[in-house]
């Protein structure tokens, strides 16, 4: 525990009740376990939620590349040019 032994801690934990006193002991504890509690809530809560935030974040880059894609002048054009030239190529196939 930090290189701290049980002497140490004792001092430690002695000198604190010294300054808080027997009464407000009970409350600091629950404060601290609360805080603790707090903390490790928060990390699994940051665990979980990377992958999650990874997966938005990709969503937002492709729809934003799509978007530019789709703004670029002409390409819808070309998209019916091509889609009629697959059924011309359907139709000569039918006919030989």
């Amino acid at each position: 525990m930090f290189g701290l032994g049980l002497p140490e801690v004792l001092v430690i934990l002695l000198i604190i009740f010294l300054i808080f006193g027997a009464k407000r002991l009970p409350e600091i504890g629950k404060g601290l376990g609360e805080t603790v509690r707090e903390i490790k809530k928060i990390r699994s809560e940051r665990k979980t939620d990377k992958p999650k935030a990874k997966e938005s974040e990709e969503r937002n880059v492709v729809s934003d590349i799509r978007k530019e894609v789709e703004s670029i002048p002409g390409l819808k054009e070309a998209r019916e040019i091509k889609e009629t030239a697959g059924k011309v190529k359907d139709i000569t196939k039918l006919l030989k």
